[in-house]
This record gives C-alpha cells, sequence and structure tokens, in this order.
C-alpha cells in the first residue's frame, strides 16, 4: 500500500500578538509590534505537539523549510522531505499560499496546517475543494470549525488515517473576523467558504453522533447529496451496483443494474454501454465516473464494471472519480484497502492513495487505495 502523504504548513506568526494583548496577528505591522513586545510565537510548539502521534507511524511529511515546517517536524523527530524556500525576513500570506499551492502539486493525502483564522482563509484561497485539510489551533482568533480542538487532537486524527481507521470528512466553515472592527471593540465574523476537514467524533468540534446505519435511508442520503452536485453541460458515467441505483432512482432515470449507463444534464444519454461507446459519447466533454465498492473484497475499479477500461479512467482523471458507499460496506473491509484493477499496473499505481468516499448527505470520509 501506498505511503500516507502528509504535506505541512506552519505560519510562524500566528497567535504572536495574543500574549502582548494585540488582539491578532493579521498584517506585517502588527506582527513587527507583537514582536518588539516580546512576543512569543506559539505555532512551532503546537505543531510539534500535534506531529508527536506520528513519530512510530509509516508516512511521508512534505514541508517547507525552517520555521514554516522543517524545525518543528525534526524536533518532533520526523524526517520531512523538504520543498520550496520562504521569502527573506517574516514570512507573508503569500508564502503560506504558495507552499498550500505546491504540496497540493506533490499530492499529498492531507494538508496539515498550523495558524489562525487568517492562516485557514490563506488554505481556502490555495487549494482545490476535494482537497483534505486539518488545522493545528495556534491562532489568537479561532472562529472556524477547519481547527482540531486542541493540537494533540489534531494528531491524533493523523494517526488515525494514517492507520487506515474509518475517519469522517466533513465541510467546515472559514470564518474570520475583522481585526480593526475588534480591535475598536466590534467583533464581526464573516463567513469565507468551506474546507473538506477530517474528524474523529471527539477531537473536533461540531460532530454529530453517528448511530446503526439503516442501508435505505443511507442510500436516500448519498442519492440526494450526489444529486445536489451534479453539473450542468459534465457527463456522468453510472457505474453498476444497488448503490449507484439509488442515486438514478432518484434522477428518476432508469438503471441497468449490473451495466454502466450514462447521464447528462439530468438524461439518460445511453444505457448499458460498452467500453468504445462511452469514449465515443463522452469525446473531448467534461466527465466524471460514479462508482461503488463492489463485494466484499473492495474492488472499486475492475469487477463488475470491465468498461470502465484504462483509456476512460486515464481521460477521465482520478481526480474525477467519485465513489459512493455506506459506512457499514466500508467498515465490512475491517481496514483492507480498495483496489483498482483496471488490467494497467501503472494506471492502478496512479490511483493509489487516501481517496474520498461519498458515505451520506454532506458526509464522506477518507479512505485508502491500494498501490499493487
Amino acid at each position: 500500500m501506498g505511503m500516507f502523504k502528509l504535506g505541512l504548513i506552519i505560519n510562524p506568526l500566528a497567535g504572536v500578538g495574543g500574549s502582548v494583548g494585540l488582539k491578532g496577528s493579521d498584517g506585517e505591522e502588527t506582527a513587527r509590534k507583537a514582536l518588539a513586545l516580546g512576543a512569543e510565537p506559539q505555532a512551532q510548539q503546537r505543531a510539534v505537539q500535534a506531529l508527536a502521534p506520528l513519530r512510530e507511524l509509516e508516512l511521508e511529511l512534505i514541508c517547507y523549510p525552517g520555521e514554516m515546517g522543517e524545525a518543528a517536524a525534526r524536533e518532533a523527530g520526523l524526517q520531512p522531505r523538504v520543498i520550496g524556500s520562504i521569502s527573506s525576513g517574516h514570512t507573508a500570506a503569500e508564502d503560506t499560499r504558495r507552499a498550500a499551492r505546491e504540496l497540493v502539486a506533490e499530492g499529498v493525502d492531507l494538508l496539515l496546517f498550523a495558524g489562525g483564522d487568517g492562516t485557514a482563509r490563506d488554505i481556502l484561497q490555495a487549494v482545490p475543494e476535494q482537497v483534505a485539510v486539518l488545522g493545528i489551533p495556534a491562532g489568537v482568533k479561532i472562529h472556524s470549525g477547519v481547527y482540531a480542538v486542541t493540537p494533540r487532537a489534531a494528531g491524533e486524527v493523523v494517526a488515525m488515517l494514517v492507520r487506515g481507521e474509518l475517519v469522517s470528512l466533513r465541510a467546515q466553515e472559514v470564518r474570520d473576523i475583522d481585526e480593526e472592527a475588534f480591535r475598536q471593540g466590534t467583533v464581526r465574523a464573516r463567513y469565507y467558504g468551506e474546507l473538506y476537514v477530517p474528524e474523529a467524533g471527539r477531537y473536533v468540534q461540531h460532530t454529530k453522533s453517528g448511530g446503526r446505519e439503516v442501508e435505505a435511508l443511507v442510500l436516500d442520503d448519498i442519492a440526494a447529496e450526489l444529486v445536489e452536485t451534479l453539473e450542468d453541460g459534465v457527463f456522468y458515467v453510472m457505474g453498476s451496483g444497488t448503490t449507484v441505483q439509488a442515486v438514478m432512482d432518484a434522477l428518476g432515470l432508469p438503471n441497468t443494474l449490473l451495466g454502466v449507463d450514462l447521464v447528462k444534464d439530468g438524461e439518460l444519454v445511453g444505457s448499458d454501454l460498452g467500453a468504445r461507446e462511452l469514449l465515443e459519447l463522452i469525446g473531448d466533454a467534461p466527465a466524471r465516473i460514479v462508482v461503488t465498492v463492489i463485494g466484499g473484497q473492495g474492488h472499486i475499479i475492475g469487477r463488475g464494471n470491465q468498461q470502465l477500461s484504462p483509456e476512460l479512467l486515464r481521460r477521465v482523471g482520478r481526480e474525477n472519480l467519485i465513489l459512493i458507499a455506506t459506512k457499514s460496506k466500508l467498515n465490512a473491509l475491517e481496514g483492507r484497502p480498495l483496489i483498482v484493477d483496471s488490467g494497467d499496473p501503472e494506471l492502478d499505481r496512479a490511483f493509489a492513495g487516501v481517496i474520498r468516499v461519498v458515505t451520506g448527505y454532506r458526509d464522506a470520509v477518507l479512505y485508502r487505495v491500494a498501490d499493487d
């Protein structure tokens, strides 16, 4: 199985204004003033606390040099792979955004960052929606839901992911207050957007308790989530199985239970299609593939859906594979990875790593795909 890739970003100045009463750290002037007043940056030590539970685990840690990640990683006893460079002097928001973009380009399974609400806003600007992120709280202001409750809790959630345990993935809000208004005595929090955050009930704020799954209701939930996110002008290749059938039922379209259908703009384009027909109908148009986990082995490609040829999978790309499954089905795998068996070993390896699985309405988990 491919090694878990963890990206790390530290905003070294996060929280620097708090201990000296500056009510925030946004803006270079504030950071300079705080340091002049003898403030101790918090982010470094908090990142070391978060990384401690990962010391004995097998993972690849990728980060920026010095105070943006490398120093904390080494202090926590990890051997990071260092990329990029920091502009001279104190790091700025642009360093955070650039680091985030470059770590995403490295294919990290999770982006772990230490900072406050300003840092979360920088991450939000820099990463695509589907990338999983988790914040280590180190700022003065933490209004965003993207942060673990404590640094240690952040580390425990990452450890669970690395060990392949089932961890929920939820959209959480990025909020930040207007610091200028705050210094004048007015608290004004603004909503900036959402990021996908892994959470294990007791470690991250605002979780709802999950009871036992009722299969039919969960399938309705998964279908509702998918129907809501379907985009106009995009072809959706609908794989086989009852989970995908629930989506077709919600769309009011006939479904080939053991075959592959093609949908666009809420209409059925073709039923029970073969590999060649799919390629011809889609052409160069944008497309996504919707599949579920087949049987007890954990196959997502190669069992019951050979119509999804290597050529089609390459054309559509891993980022456009939508995987849907109930948590019961994933739990039945007992931690075994998902399998891609396309008949093309090189392509199978390209699909390895951690993948997002839609498990309900506004509910998803991260799960491993094997690389051999």
